[in-house]
């Protein structure tokens, strides 16, 4: 255990180095750049000006000196000061927007598990049946329907006409400072609500079927027959057989949804104005702010490694048959 745990951190270590060189020079290929957009916006600037803007920030040097210099100051976990007016260090701006992002993806994780789970078995043993045909239907409507569509219909409906949950923030602007402590606690759940419950539609509908498609495969195995030969239960046969080896699957999409969780908080962070990673991303590609562009995307390749190692070690625990040393690399 120890042995392979060392391996996979060790093989890590040249995969996130590639990420970041492949990363920094797509980021630096990008037509246009801080100074441009820094120059464009003052219509009287001189060219000179704009070179002097270059220099101030260091993007006057060759592509590798840059490069070696960020790579020298992130083993500090020195990610650099922002392009922005503000010039704030990168590592600040990333720590007080992280918690809103983890917040947001854990609680529509666990949500879309809870459902998605059950969904997906009981739509395979009970294959063609009217739940099955009733789930697949609601399944893929709500797979197919864009996400920041049904975010802002939900606005709509749930926020103006109904008038019982807020639009957008994370708290409301207007008395929050007099509240007690559970009665913030209940304000901060308000505004959760909708961005959580729509962060769960957008994983409910590939989670379920994945899970329907894995168990249909699993309960047509040698082993489910023998185990109802025996006379077992058919809830034990499904739950401690089939279940456990259908959840391969899901634990792969797990481990490769790491990522998406920040991805896809660019949109609902967006629509619903919440001081997220995601939106921290979005404004620092608009911005050409490149210290935080590399701070976020070294973010997320630490976290898909992570996912793809946590993976490795779930498959062990949810089937005997696969041992470390033959988990995938």
């Amino acid at each position: 255990m120890l042995s392979y745990t060392l391996r996979r951190l060790l093989t890590m270590v040249p995969l996130l180095v590639g990420i970041t060189i492949v990363s920094f020079l797509v980021m630096h290929l990008a037509p246009g750049g801080p100074t441009d957009l820094m120059t464009w916006e003052l219509a009287k600037a001189s060219p000179e000006a704009g070179e002097r803007l270059r220099a101030l920030y260091g993007l006057d040097r060759p592509l590798h000196v840059q490069y070696a210099d960020w790579l020298q100051r992130s083993l500090r976990l020195d990610f650099g000061l922002s392009f922005s007016v503000d010039r704030r260090p990168v590592m600040e701006k990333i720590a007080e927007r992280l918690p809103v992002t983890i917040i947001i993806s854990i609680f529509s994780l666990v949500i879309s598990l809870a459902v998605a789970l059950p969904v997906g078995v009981l739509s395979a043993v009970r294959r063609n049946s009217r739940f099955d045909k009733v789930s697949t239907v609601l399944v893929f409507l709500f797979f197919c329907i864009p996400g920041f569509w049904l975010a802002q219909l939900a606005q709509i409906f749930f926020g103006l006409q109904l008038g019982w949950l807020p639009i957008s923030g994370l708290r409301s602007p207007v008395g929050f400072g007099d509240l007690g402590l559970w009665a913030r606690a209940a304000d901060y759940a308000r505004h959760l609500v909708l961005p959580v419950g729509i962060g769960s539609l957008a994983w409910l509908a590939g989670w379920s079927r994945f899970m329907r498609s894995g168990m249909l495969e699993v309960i047509r195995q040698d082993y489910i027959r023998t185990a109802r030969a025996k006379g077992l239960p058919e809830r034990v046969v499904i739950a401690r057989h089939a279940m456990r080896n259908a959840l391969l699957s899901i634990i792969t999409l797990l481990g490769l949804s790491v990522p998406g969780l920040i991805a896809g908080s660019v949109i609902f962070e967006t629509v619903f104005s919440l001081p997220g990673i995601g939106q921290l991303m979005w404004q620092s590609v608009m911005a050409r702010d490149y210290p935080v562009i590399m701070g976020n995307l070294v973010l997320t390749a630490v976290l898909t490694l992570c996912g793809n190692f946590f993976a490795d070690l779930c498959y062990v625990f949810a089937d005997p048959r696969i041992t470390l040393e033959g988990a995938r690399e």
